[in-house]
This record gives C-alpha cells, sequence and structure tokens, in this order.
C-alpha cells in the first residue's frame, strides 16, 4: 500500500493509468456512486467550490434508469421516465462542475486521510473527503422472468410503483416485515393481493401478521414458491407450486399484473466495511440524523445507509446532507 504525502490542492490531478507511473492522484471531495444521493452531493459540493469528483459505478444513475415513470419526485407533476430523471440531475450536477468518471471501487484503505480508493481499471485515487452513495440491490428469486418483465410488471419497491396497479391484481413475495408492509400498502390500491409465502408460517412481526391475515384483500399462499412468470407484452401471471417436492405438491397459475419482490435488499457496503460500523445486513450506521460514518471525513447517503425508506427523494436529500457535512469537514484542515 502507498505511503502518499498529503496534498492540498483543491483541483484535481489527471489519473495516470497502469504502466504510467506517478502514483495516485489526489481529489479533495471524492464522490462514489451515480443515484440520486451521489448526484444531489455532487451539486452541492460543485456550489460550495469542493472540486469534487464522482465515480459513477456500474449503473450510472443508480437503480432509477430501471424504472419507466417516476411520479412521486419533485418538480415533475406530469411525471417523468427514471432515467430522463437522473440525466436532467446529472446534468445539473456536471453545471456546477462535478467531474463524471468512470469506474467501480473494489477496494479501500480508510485508516488514514488521505484515504485511498482502487477502482476495477487498476486505478488508484487518493481523497481528503469521501462520500459513500453506492446503494443497494434487492434480492430477487433468480428467475430469468424477472429480467424479462422488470419494469413491465416486475418491481422490488411497492411505494414507488403501487400507484400503477390501482384496483388491479398483484402478488408479494416474501414473509418477513417488509413483505407484509408491502402488502398491505398495496391493498389499499389494488383490488386483490396474493402473498407468496415459501414457509409455512409468516416471519413478521405480529403487528405486522395480524395486519396481512385480518386484511380481506390479502390472500396469504402459504408453502408456495414462485417458479416462472408469463405474459404477452406486459406480465400477466406467474407459476406457483405449492409444497414442491412433496406427495401432494400441486402446481397452478394465478392471474397477476404486478410482482413485487419483498425479500429484501443488500448494500453495497463490502469494500467499505473494514473500515465503517455496518448492521447486520450491511447497511453503513451513520451517526443520529447526520452522514457522518464514524471515520473523520467519510460519509453515507442514500440507500446504502438506509434500510427503511429506499425512496429517491430521501436519497436526495441524504446526499445535499453529506455534502453540506463534507464542506464544513474540509474547511478544518
Amino acid at each position: 500500500m502507498n505511503n502518499m504525502n498529503e496534498q492540498t490542492t483543491n483541483a484535481t490531478t489527471p489519473l495516470p493509468r497502469e504502466g504510467q507511473g506517478g502514483g495516485a492522484s489526489h481529489i479533495r471531495c471524492l464522490i462514489i456512486g451515480a443515484g440520486p444521493a451521489g448526484y444531489t452531493a455532487a451539486i452541492y459540493a460543485g456550489r460550495a467550490n469542493l472540486s469534487p469528483v464522482l465515480y459513477e459505478g456500474i449503473q450510472p444513475g443508480g437503480q432509477l434508469t430501471q424504472t419507466t415513470e417516476v411520479e412521486n419526485f419533485p418538480g415533475y407533476p406530469e411525471g417523468v421516465q427514471g432515467f430522463d430523471m437522473m440525466e436532467d440531475i446529472r446534468r445539473q450536477a456536471e453545471r456546477f462542475g462535478c467531474e463524471m468518471r468512470q469506474g467501480v471501487a473494489v477496494k479501500t484503505d480508510l485508516s488514514q486521510r488521505p484515504y485511498h480508493v482502487w477502482f476495477d481499471d487498476e486505478t488508484e485515487v487518493t481523497a481528503d473527503a469521501i462520500i459513500i452513495a453506492t446503494g443497494a440491490k434487492a434480492k430477487y428469486l433468480g428467475l430469468k422472468d424477472e429480467e424479462e418483465y422488470n419494469g413491465k410488471g416486475v418491481s422490488a419497491c411497492a411505494t414507488c410503483d403501487g400507484f400503477f396497479y390501482r384496483k388491479k391484481t398483484v402478488a408479494v413475495v416474501g414473509g418477513g416485515d417488509t413483505a407484509c408492509e408491502e402488502a398491505s400498502y398495496l391493498a389499499q390500491l389494488a383490488s386483490k393481493v396474493y402473498l407468496i409465502v415459501r414457509k409455512p408460517y409468516l416471519r413478521a412481526t405480529q403487528i405486522m401478521q395480524d395486519r396481512v391475515l385480518n386484511n380481506p384483500k390479502i390472500e396469504v399462499l402459504f408453502e408456495h414458491n414462485t417458479e416462472g412468470l408469463f405474459g404477452a407484452d406486459k406480465l400477466e401471471g406467474a407459476h406457483v407450486v405449492y409444497r414442491r417436492g412433496e406427495s401432494d405438491e400441486r402446481r397452478y397459475d394465478i392471474q397477476i399484473d404486478g410482482f413485487f419482490l419483498a425479500i429484501g435488499h443488500k448494500p453495497n457496503s463490502d469494500i467499505f466495511r473494514p473500515w465503517v460500523k455496518t448492521d447486520e445486513t450491511g447497511y453503513i450506521l451513520v451517526e443520529g440524523d447526520s452522514p457522518r460514518t464514524g471515520v473523520p471525513g467519510v460519509f453515507a447517503a442514500g440507500d446504502v445507509a438506509d434500510p427503511h425508506y429506499r425512496q429517491a427523494v430521501i436519497a436526495a436529500g441524504s446526499g445535499a446532507k453529506a455534502a453540506i457535512e463534507a464542506e464544513r469537514y474540509l474547511a478544518t484542515l
């Protein structure tokens, strides 16, 4: 690991590539991740003259680029395509001087400042302040049909997409608190909700179980697994199996318009976990209502630190907070 002297310049220097020599380039404010949190942090950091550099990761724009229409983000009264909205926010960040770079962070050393980050193209940078905005990935069942119908009936966010299924039939997969919350929420909109549970019981807290089991619009399919989805241009139904592998196994189809995954999320925090505190799932723990991680000058924003809401507008707000805190921190150096 290189022993670099701290650089105090506000500007970034050209990033040397493998074989070019010259060591790591130095960045005053490094943002890792390109969803609403990362791009909003870039807007605030740029306006504060922090010369931010943002690495966009494997999915520039984040999960919203895979969403069709977004209707609950302020400023778009007629709704907007997820990809278009993220492009708007990206351009706004560039307007205020944020440099966008391609690359996926693969290794970090946050033991002392300046902090070191390595990327998948074998480049290395150092930074005085880092904003982690790497997001979280929804867990899927692993069916090939999930990808085919993504955005055409398959969703991992009932709060985001539930509105589009008003007076329709939907299914939710999962048996924990999140699944029960999603099913209860969707029952306020849809005409019928199937809750597909692979076990013979719910893992949710008792109060959530009661809400689901006492809701006449929710039908719980215990000991069921989803084996596939079907439909022409959009999702029309699911192939399910009852008590798979048992003597009374039964296969049949249910007609649904929406299929919601509620089996958890995995935060993209692995490369930071040696240095910052996380919960057992991997969500980065922050100090109170702030984005501070406990490592001076390292902040977390968006879904990587949010196991509860996972909303674009909340992620954007946390990105703003992270940039404000980064500005205050850098002012002390």
